[in-house]
């Protein structure tokens, strides 16, 4: 294809615009078959840490490395012409420094040929997500529930019950915001919160377990699908029921195997005979 014939993939900028004109859809994704799914239908799509627990079966994000997202993050580029494509950067490539921020972003940006990153944390990240963006990397915010946070928060459960938890909520955002991300998850957080953070910023909230009067919504494409049922978060809404007709498929496969119905000779290669004079 022409570079004149090429469709224009949209930008984190084109994603700030949306806030006040139209709600923002987004999915998560991971594999180049769900990439080119998603791409007519979605404005951005994340390549999320929570690969980790999707597709590795590993307890948290945590132990989600950047070469695992990295890897993923390509797979998604090579589905995809026309959605933002954003990649998380994991727990442990950009906590330390500003600078290490950098080196993990930069990486991303320049292996996958992303958009955007996307990292976790509020007024403490504020710095780095200023260093980042002035530096031409745009940045996804993530505030409220933050997974790569398990460990010190006591699991998962909804945010902002009280006036402390709320306050930190509120000033995590507005500090994320001021440090110019180009939009904000508000993951897990009670809905009067989630539904004032989004009306006093700037940049879009992207809610998950947040408000409908969120900016956007995102969910993991594997929980939306009914595919992923190590568990069922209450914001999760089943869009189809995946996991049962994969099931029955894999043990039709097994039936007519065992019973040498498939391959039929009509699945095989056959030799041509030559003609004879």
């Amino acid at each position: 294809m022409s570079v004149q014939g090429q469709k224009r993939r949209l930008a984190p900028s084109a994603i700030a615009a949306l806030k006040g004109e139209r709600p923002i859809v987004s999915l998560t994704a991971y594999t180049t078959p769900i990439a080119r799914l998603l791409d007519p239908h979605v404005d951005f799509m994340l390549v999320g840490d929570s690969l980790g627990m999707v597709l590795y079966g590993l307890d948290s994000t945590v132990g989600v490395t950047l070469d695992m997202m990295i890897a993923h993050g390509q797979a998604v580029m090579r589905g995809s012409e026309r959605a933002c494509v954003v990649v998380d950067l994991p727990f442990g490539s950009y906590q330390q420094s500003k600078e290490q921020a950098f080196h993990s972003a930069a990486r991303v940006l320049k292996e996958t040929g992303c958009s955007a990153v996307k990292l976790e944390g509020g007024a403490e990240m504020a710095e780095t997500v200023a260093f980042l963006t002035s530096r031409g990397i745009p940045v996804l915010g993530h505030v409220g529930l933050m997974p790569q946070l398990v460990n010190t928060t006591g699991g998962y459960r909804s945010l902002g019950r009280n006036d402390r938890e709320a306050e930190k909520i509120r000033r995590d955002a507005r500090a994320i915001d001021e440090a110019g991300a180009f939009a904000i998850v508000v993951e897990g957080t009670v809905e009067p919160l989630a539904r004032e953070i989004t009306a006093t910023l700037s940049a879009p909230t992207i809610g998950i377990g947040a408000s409908p009067a969120c900016d956007g919504q995102i969910l993991v494409s594997d929980d939306m699908l009914g595919i992923f049922n190590d568990f069922k978060p209450r914001f999760v809404k089943h869009f189809a029921e995946l996991a049962p007709l994969m099931s029955q498929a894999f043990a039709d496969y097994a039936a007519e195997v065992k019973a040498r119905t498939f391959p039929g000779i009509e699945h095989t290669f056959q030799v041509k005979s030559e003609k004879k004079d």
